[in-house]
């Protein structure tokens, strides 16, 4: 059976990216297991192994320039060589303190990782002007460090303030994490660990892909970034081994297209 574009094809991940054409994808998010939990489907002996096989996969899919995203705790590609087939180029954080907080012997892992791989050495896109933050510098402090000669005059001028804002960098805190009262969340059963929000998947499509780009979603769950895609304007190719999940995520793309069509986009 050929892959569904724009729909969530059931199946194992593992499995349907033999049928994806080599050099054929812009932009992978890939949010799979990270190894860490009791869920029958995070039971990964070794993540780092697990994540270097992905990576080794997933570089024959994109196409030069195209962009990997990869979830996971800290360690997800620590001790592993995967420098043959994609280059690191950032190490995201993204800040999700727990609520309780319970760490007793140690502390509390408070943030997740999101590594930021490139097929080559420049990627194809990298649209920073959608993605701009709010600055957070008094007016004074920033026209203070404009006067600076090397700002003013020098190599550095480029770093002025902008009025769109600035480059989010490699933390993100202002995004937060789901709770039992987000108005997106589709079931408590996915809360902190299949569902993301919306605002991290945007960012990120928003960021390394173009409209009309295709981007993979090997582990679809609930349909986040599916349903990202299809409200900005990307085509999608998207796999999920739940059965369940596969038909959350259609209704959850149904209503986004029933709200696009409302709204006449």
């Amino acid at each position: 059976m050929p892959l569904q574009r724009n729909g969530i094809q059931h199946g194992d991940a593992l499995e349907l990216i033999n049928q994806v054409d080599d050099e054929s994808i812009d932009l992978i998010v890939c949010d799979g297991p990270y190894g860490v939990t009791q869920n029958d489907w995070d039971q990964i002996p070794n993540i780092q192994q697990y994540n270097l096989n992905l990576i080794r996969r997933f570089s024959s899919k994109l196409k030069d320039g195209g962009a990997l995203y990869l979830f996971g705790k800290p360690n997800c590609v620590d001790f592993i060589d995967y420098r043959p087939y994609l280059k690191l180029k950032s190490k995201i954080v993204w800040y999700r303190p727990s609520r309780l907080a319970q760490g007793r012997i140690n502390y509390t892992n408070n943030y997740d990782i999101i590594c930021y791989f490139v097929k080559g050495d420049r990627p194809r896109c990298y649209n920073l002007d959608d993605i701009r933050v709010s600055q957070l510098v008094e007016l004074e402090h920033r026209l203070r460090c404009e006067r600076v000669p090397s700002v003013k005059n020098g190599k550095f001028g480029k770093t002025k303030f902008n009025d769109k804002g600035k480059n989010p960098g490699d933390v993100w805190g202002d995004i937060k994490q789901l709770t039992y009262k987000s108005k997106e969340l589709v079931s408590r059963e996915v809360l902190n660990t299949i569902q993301k929000p919306e605002k991290l998947i945007e960012r990120i499509v928003l960021a390394s892909s173009n409209p009309g780009d295709l981007v993979l979603d090997p582990f679809a769950g609930v349909g986040t970034c599916p349903a990202v895609c299809q409200n900005l304007g990307r085509d999608f190719i998207a796999f999920e081994i739940n059965p369940d999940y596969v038909d959350l995520a259609h209704e959850r793309l149904n209503r986004v297209g029933q709200k696009r069509l409302i709204l006449g986009i």
